[in-house]
This record gives structure tokens, C-alpha cells and sequence, in this order.
């Protein structure tokens, strides 16, 4: 059985090149990233690999932050070329480590985000394509936003949702700024779960039939939340007096609460063996996906992967449903080889 980890992140050299070259000095969270040795050293990210023997295996994807933030359209778009490029080309020549990888899409450039994810899928291979949360603080039920992931739907090949949020949203109205990271602790599960929700009542996955949507850090809030978001939301509108919101709802094809499982979600979860659960209860087993979330932990690296593999290899769970979980549900949703 391979432990296939689905949602890790790397900054191949020429992507990195390319970045700091553009950038200059890195800040924050880029800095952050730019700090980990694993994230840019191939050695020592194949150290850490082979601490978890030859059936671990990596799909790649590039980290934080999105590319809008850091570069004009057609700048993001440059970008995720040589991001896609040097990917692929890691597959290539390292094809029993990584066995697949994950496009990035220039989500600010409308011109061209469709071109670029269609070469990233069929010409170079990717898996999927990751997106963030908003674009530049948009929303991504957008309309212009709709020709991204029409394609995608009739590519089949999912959409990974990374969170993305910065300190400049404040925590309090009073205030300009985040404070102690609660920007990240709780932003970043508060995002995915509100974009999550636009996706469902702006009705994606009726307009979009066959979009899949992979969820980073085990689906953010929804699981947690599974009253507000079946019950709770059966009322909406009730506490709305400007606008007629059970319309939105009744709008839909099927109960809202449905389309919110048709969500995979990862088991990057910091070592939180509830939020495995929870996700595996909330979702399904056919719709979690062994990931770490490597190599942002206290030791660089090792930490997220190894407390992950131990959490799903000692749950109480039969040994289909692990085989799902490290492997078969990866392999089925990606289209892998193994």
C-alpha cells in the first residue's frame, strides 16, 4: 500500500529563482517559506521522504502565497508556467516520489487562466489545478470566474482550495490588523468553509455537473459545524428581512446540506486525530485523502507527515477503509498510476 500525500508543498528551483527575482526580499509568510530547507533543498526533502520508506509519495503543489498577491496578471501567469514547467518536470525524472502534480491557476489573469490550466492538464499532466480562496479578495462565485471552472468540470480533474487570508483582516472592526496570527489559526478554517458555502448556495455543482473540490485541512469548519450547516441553514432567511434568502435555497436542486459533502477534504490537520474523524464522518470515505501539509511544522519537515501516518494507522478503522485513505481514494480521484 503507498501513503500517496496529496496536498504538500515545494518550491522547485526555477519557480524559486523566478520568484525571488521578482519579489526581491521575502516577508512574512513568504519568508516563512522561504525558510524551510525542505522547501527548496531537493536533498533534504528526499532525507525527510525516506524517513518514511519507498511507498511514501508526494503530489507536489506550490505554496503560500497566491500568486495575485504577489504579481500583476500577467506576471501570475509567467509564474505559474515556470511553477507548472519545473513540476513536471520534477515527476518526470523523480516518477516513484512523485508520482503526479498540481497546476497553479492565475486566477487574476481571465485572459488566460483557462489556456494555462488546459496545458497544465493535458500537455504537461497535472492532477489538478490549485486555487485559493478568493482572488485578490474576490469571491469565487463570481461569474468571471465561471470559465475556470467549467473547465475543470468537464476536464474531471479536481480543484484544490487552499485557504488565504493575511493579518490585514482584522479580527475586530476597530482595528486595521490581525493580531497573533488569528489571521491564520482561525482565518484560514473560517475561509475555506466561506468559500465553501458561496460555491453551494451560487449553485457550482449544479452549473458545474462532475467539479470536484478537494478541501484543505480536513474541510476547515464544516464538519465541526454539521448542525448549522444542515439545520441551522434550513432556516436561512429567517434572520434576513432585506432579502427573500429562502429563495437562494429552494433555488437548489438538491438539499444544500448534500452539496456540501460532495467536498473531498485532506487530513492535514496538524495532528489532530478529532478533525480526521470528524471529516471522515462529515464526508465520506470515498472523500478523504491522506495529506500532511509538509513541510510547515516546528521541525521543517518530518513532524506534520509522521504524526499524520501514526493518527490514521492507530484510528479504530477497518484496513480498507486506511487502504482508502493513504492510497485507493487518491488514485481514483487523481487518476494515478501506482
Amino acid at each position: 500500500m503507498k501513503k500517496i500525500d496529496i496536498f504538500n508543498h515545494i518550491w522547485p528551483k526555477p519557480f524559486f529563482d523566478a520568484l525571488i527575482d521578482h519579489i526581491g526580499e521575502m516577508t512574512d509568510i513568504t519568508r516563512r517559506s522561504g525558510a524551510v530547507p525542505m522547501m527548496t533543498n531537493l536533498d533534504r526533502r528526499f532525507e525527510v521522504m525516506d524517513m518514511f520508506g519507498e511507498d511514501y509519495q508526494q503530489v507536489l503543489s506550490l505554496a503560500s502565497p497566491p500568486l495575485e498577491k504577489l504579481a500583476d496578471p500577467a506576471k501570475a501567469l509567467e509564474l505559474s508556467k515556470i511553477g507548472s514547467d519545473s513540476l513536471a518536470e520534477l515527476c518526470r525524472d523523480y516518477p516513484e516520489r512523485f508520482p503526479g502534480f498540481i497546476g497553479t491557476a492565475p486566477m487574476t489573469n481571465l485572459d488566460e487562466v483557462v489556456e494555462e490550466s488546459r496545458r497544465a492538464v493535458e500537455d504537461l499532466g497535472a492532477v489538478g489545478m490549485q486555487i485559493f480562496t478568493n482572488v485578490s479578495g474576490k469571491p469565487l462565485d463570481l461569474p468571471e470566474f465561471g470559465p475556470f471552472f467549467e473547465y475543470m468540470a468537464k476536464a474531471g480533474k479536481p480543484v484544490w482550495l487552499h485557504p488565504a487570508r493575511g493579518e490585514n483582516f482584522a479580527d475586530y472592526l476597530s482595528e486595521d490588523r490581525s493580531e497573533y496570527e488569528i489571521w491564520w489559526t482561525f482565518g484560514w478554517p473560517y475561509e475555506t468553509s466561506a468559500a465553501m458555502a458561496r460555491m453551494v448556495f451560487s449553485g457550482f455543482f449544479d452549473k458545474y455537473p462532475g467539479l470536484k473540490v478537494v478541501t484543505h485541512h480536513a474541510g476547515g469548519m464544516v464538519p465541526f459545524f454539521e448542525g448549522r450547516v444542515g439545520p441551522g441553514w434550513d432556516q436561512m432567511g429567517a434572520r434576513t428581512t432585506d432579502r427573500d434568502l429562502a429563495a437562494v435555497r429552494k433555488a437548489l436542486k438538491r438539499p444544500h446540506l448534500e452539496y456540501f459533502k460532495d467536498f473531498y477534504a485532506d487530513t492535514a490537520s496538524f495532528g489532530s486525530q478529532k478533525a480526521i474523524e470528524h471529516a471522515i464522518e462529515f464526508f465520506g470515505e470515498d472523500h478523504v485523502l491522506f495529506a500532511s501539509d509538509a513541510p510547515f511544522d516546528p521541525e521543517a519537515g518530518p513532524m506534520y507527515i509522521r504524526e499524520t501516518i501514526r493518527i490514521i494507522e492507530e484510528m479504530d478503522i477497518s484496513e480498507e477503509l486506511r487502504r482508502k485513505i493513504f492510497q485507493d481514494n487518491a488514485v481514483k480521484l487523481l487518476g494515478l498510476k501506482i
